[in-house]
């Protein structure tokens, strides 16, 4: 079906961005969108493996968009990836308080893609 297609293009694209906003330069990122000045080495190094991990899902998901086999696991996949992290981050939210303006749309973008990609994983082949 052309929507799951379609949606794991989009999925391709929007992480793939985001990655490479955060992992290409963390410090430019990291002082541009979230405000600091001086970014540890050690976080630098978790957003570049956080930048190729994305980029992996991403690429899968772009393969599986073309491949009847892998494209109702790639949604699934899509989904979880997106529940995962605005789970995490609803927790920080709690714990930690309110981040950035960049993050706060980042919840509300992977709130919004969980229910999203359930529809599309439901509909028929």
């Amino acid at each position: 079906m052309k929507i799951k297609k379609y949606f794991l293009i989009f999925a391709f694209c929007a992480v793939s961005i985001i990655a490479l906003l955060y992992g290409v330069s963390p410090h430019w990122f990291a002082l541009t969108f979230l405000g600091v000045p001086e970014l540890d080495l050690d976080i630098a190094h978790i957003l570049r493996a956080v930048m190729c991990l994305y980029i992996a899902l991403g690429l899968f998901w772009l393969f599986a968009a073309f491949s009847d086999r892998y494209r109702n696991t790639a949604v699934l996949i899509a989904g979880i990836f997106s529940a995962g992290l605005v789970i995490g981050r609803i927790i920080s939210l709690f714990a930690d308080g309110q981040p950035s303006p960049l993050l706060v749309l980042y919840i509300i973008m992977e709130f919004v893609l969980v229910p999203v990609a359930y529809w599309v994983f439901r509909l028929p082949e």
